[in-house]
């Protein structure tokens, strides 16, 4: 009896493992080989973990055909945006990946669709806004109203940039600015390769104007017109899916309690907490909701 029942246990325990480990894994062996997998990014591009990852299992699942980026977002890091555009273009060359523009995708939301196989926009998506920011807040005078005092120890004399309890001398600010440049000139160089583009044309709307989609597709920043059911259509072209296409969105990661409680990447806000600023250096626009909505 005794040993009945070790036997039936043991089966669970197995029946259970491969059950858990054909949820967990990253392919679908009854899935559909028409299937077209939906990557989102919304609002500000800081942690592309779960993106990259979703690209990775797209892009090695035999059952998905095409990828689609939909893309609703003013901008976002450097670094953040330089790794999606990374995976992306690494993607490309296994199988399509088109980026779908909703409302907004600006700045880095455009740097991030720049290496797409193919970009369709919204002729009214806002679009454009290549350039890079950064801001820096004085309350020095603010301080001294309320009797604060600062006292900074460094070991060199650019360690503290962007200290907002005191002015910026002549030497920080062209520090800052050949800083930004050089971003500027990666961000530049990018969308040209991305895009096929010489950098001279991109360089001529590299000045962080907006641009909307209808304007973009006249400037080649976009190929197409239309929204994200014509972005299906044409993945499903593109990826060679014969009959209706099967969408599967990517699944969200676990998040531990303590990114529940922090954000979605704790090391991110530590960073911002020391840089003294949320963001530091942006591709992103002036401000949410520009150009309808300042605050």
């Amino acid at each position: 009896m005794l040993r009945k029942f070790f036997w039936i246990v043991l089966v669970v325990l197995v029946v259970l493992g491969v059950m858990a480990w054909v949820g967990s894994s990253d392919f679908d062996f009854m899935a559909s080989p028409n299937r077209i997998g939906v990557i989102e990014v919304r609002g500000s591009i800081t942690n592309v973990r779960s993106q990259l990852n979703a690209l990775k299992r797209f892009r090695k699942d035999p059952n998905t055909r095409a990828i689609i980026l939909r893309i609703e977002s003013p901008g976002g890091g450097i670094a953040a945006s330089q790794e999606l555009y990374r995976e992306i273009k690494r993607t490309r060359t296994d199988k399509p990946v088109l980026a779908s523009m909703g409302a907004i995708a600006a700045s880095g939301g455009y740097y991030i669709a720049a290496p797409a196989s193919r970009i369709i926009a919204n002729p009214g998506t806002i679009t454009g806004s290549i350039g890079v920011i950064s801001h820096f807040p004085n309350i020095r005078e603010l301080l001294q109203k309320i009797g604060v005092q600062t006292v900074t120890i460094k070991s060199g004399s650019l360690k503290d940039v962007g200290n907002p309890g005191r002015e910026m001398t002549a030497e920080e600010r062209e520090y800052l600015q050949g800083t930004l440049d050089q971003a500027h000139r990666q961000f530049i160089r990018d969308i040209a390769e991305g895009r096929g583009m010489a950098e001279e044309a991109v360089q001529t709307v590299a000045d962080g104007r907006i641009i909307m989609g209808e304007t973009a597709l006249s400037l080649g920043l976009v190929d197409e017109l239309g929204n994200f059911e014509d972005a299906v259509i044409a993945a499903a072209a593109m990826g060679g899916i014969v009959g209706e296409p099967q969408l599967v969105h990517a699944r969200k990661e676990r998040r531990s309690l303590l990114d529940l409680l922090m954000g979605d990447d704790v090391s991110e806000k530590v960073a911002s907490w020391i840089m003294g600023s949320e963001g530091y250096l942006h591709y992103e626009l002036p401000f949410e909701g520009w150009p309808f909505s300042a605050r």
